[in-house]
């Protein structure tokens, strides 16, 4: 390997959802505010090719970079923290690395060698480790190992990071361990036990992990971290206390007072490029911590008992919240719920609603319900994909009084499709990855609310989605107030629309949130949040 870059690894034990992907986020940020430029990747063990065709339910939200890729939830992190866009190559899956395999030796790449596991697997999972690093523009590449230590599927990724020891040699290659010390109540005591037995696994694999994790809802007493540091043959300072935090925000400053940065720095024999210097990000948490207002918002969806299939929306209210130092206290609200009977109740209290992207038609009229009563009652509206789409079809039948007006998706017979399959859309079969996704122009009209958000008239934005507004009806709606201020430059696609006689009632096509990052806070969330302050309800 003659490339200068630097590789860590992250494994988890005991259990999932310990928050590598956070911790990767946090060791990322330390290490850049150190003047070094970083990238994590993430490496998942499910045999889907991507994330693009999961029930939201099962793996949280859908992440789109912007080159278009579906990926896991984890590279919103890593967005957010870094403020460094990711791509198509910073999350692999079994899945890929299967089908890629498969692919070489359907053409015969392999020269009539029997493909196995070892080497052709774990090769083209190896590759696709060092594929960031090789153009040496990156000093580290962190890496994020899916799933658990001693799980089936993830058998390979481990057998591949241990042989990357040997490719990379010494002082290239660090393994950090995310693990899990519990605390037995009736005991009074935290157990060490789970800890020793994932590192035993890890052993077996033949991977001696450099660093330990901890999380921990209580603090490591000397004697825990001894007791770690003995067990799992790992050096006494090289244990670290990863305690339960109050915002995922706080874990980088929690990281640097532990110094896991400096231990990584050591033992990577890495120099910072600067002095460290997080003042922006002490900065936002001081703004964070300390609102001098707040508001209540409805996030209105179908997917609410699992807040992570509304990720970057949620995290994208926590930053434009700090930006104008206001708290945002987000209730989520199943749409199902919502109908003519109760809707007065379920949103009244409302200083600002948005309803959130979706697809099919389950909760489908609670969102049309819940767009009159924010349009009617003036209340703060911002709709996203599947919520701009419910916004064109309820003005187009209340207003307009198209009756029946619906999206061929879930009306294929709609006398009325204001919301119609894009034409590129209607020869796919393929469910996959065959989305419009990505980034794509947007020009804004001068004036609009949209404009003004953003301070320009030409952006960016990502996008997912197979439906689109039907320009066929865009003249009607124009007359009656519901107008079109954002459109991609190329297509004439409807991006954004806006109610002239409203407050605050934008509808976007695209994914705003994706773009928003804790220094970078996305405007049109700002400038929701300003709206629903400036109709709080008393």
């Amino acid at each position: 390997m003659a490339s200068s870059t630097k590789y860590i690894f992250i494994t988890g034990g005991v259990t999932s959802s310990l928050g590598k992907g956070i911790i990767a986020a946090s060791l990322g940020k330390l290490l850049q505010a150190r003047g070094l430029s970083v990238t994590i990747q993430k490496f998942d063990p499910y045999l889907n090719i991507d994330p693009g065709t999961l029930n939201p339910y099962e793996h949280g939200e859908c992440y789109v970079t912007e080159d278009g890729a579906e990926t896991d939830l984890d590279l919103g992190h890593y967005e957010r923290f870094l403020n460094v866009a990711t791509s198509q190559s910073n999350n692999i899956t079994t899945g890929r690395i299967y089908n890629n395999v498969i692919t070489k030796e359907r053409k015969g790449e392999f020269l009539g060698k029997t493909v196995q596991v070892i080497p052709h697997i774990t090769d083209e999972i190896k590759s696709n480790f060092y594929k960031l690093g090789q153009d040496g523009k990156y000093d580290v590449v962190i890496t994020e190992i899916g799933g658990c230590v001693g799980d089936i599927e993830s058998l390979p990724f481990i057998e591949a990071v241990r042989q990357a020891r040997w490719d990379l040699g010494p002082g290239n290659f660090l393994v950090i361990h995310l693990t899990l010390i519990p605390y037995l109540k009736a005991a009074k005591e935290l157990k060490t036990k789970p800890t020793q037995h994932s590192v035993k696994q890890l052993l077996e694999a033949g991977i001696q992990p450099d660093i330990l994790v901890c999380r921990t809802e209580h603090p490591l007493p000397a004697e825990v971290k001894k007791k770690l540091a003995l067990f799992c043959n790992v050096q006494l300072n090289s244990v670290i206390e990863a305690m339960d935090a109050e915002s995922i925000y706080d874990v980088p400053l929690l990281m640097k007072k532990e110094k896991l940065d400096e231990r990584v720095l050591s033992k990577l024999k890495l120099t910072s490029k600067s002095p460290l210097d997080l003042e922006n990000w002490k900065d936002f948490l001081g703004r964070l911590k300390n609102p001098t207002q707040e508001v209540h918002i409805g996030l209105i969806g179908k997917y609410v008992s699992l807040p992570d299939s509304y990720k970057s929306i949620i995290e994208s209210f926590t930053h434009a919240g700090a930006a104008v130092e206001c708290k945002v206290n987000l209730t989520l609200i199943s749409s199902e719920e919502i109908n003519s009977d109760n809707y007065q109740t379920k949103l009244g209290d409302l200083d600002g609603i948005l309803v959130a992207p979706g697809f099919g038609e389950r909760g489908f009229e609670g969102k049309i319900q819940t767009v009159k009563y924010a349009r009617e009652n003036k209340v703060p509206f911002f709709g996203i994909c599947l919520g701009m789409q419910v916004a064109v079809i309820e003005f187009a039948r209340n207003v307009l009084g198209l009756q029946g007006a619906n999206s061929t998706e879930m009306d294929p017979n709609t006398a009325f499709p204001v919301i119609a399959l894009m034409e590129e859309q209607k020869k796919i079969d393929q469910m996959g990855g065959t989305m419009r996704l990505g980034s794509y122009a947007c020009d804004l009209k001068k004036g609009s609310k949209a404009a003004v958000a953003y301070g320009k008239t030409k952006i960016q934005e990502r996008h997912r989605h197979r439906y689109e507004f039907n320009n066929d009806y865009l003249d009607q709606l124009e007359s009656k107030g519901l107008i079109a201020s954002g459109k991609n430059p190329e297509t004439g696609l409807v991006e954004i629309v806006e109610h002239k006689n409203h407050p605050w009632f934008v509808g976007v096509q695209f994914h705003p949130e994706y773009k928003s990052t804790v220094l970078n806070p996305q405007p049109l969330f700002v400038k929701f949040i300003q709206a629903a302050i400036d109709n709080k309800k008393v």
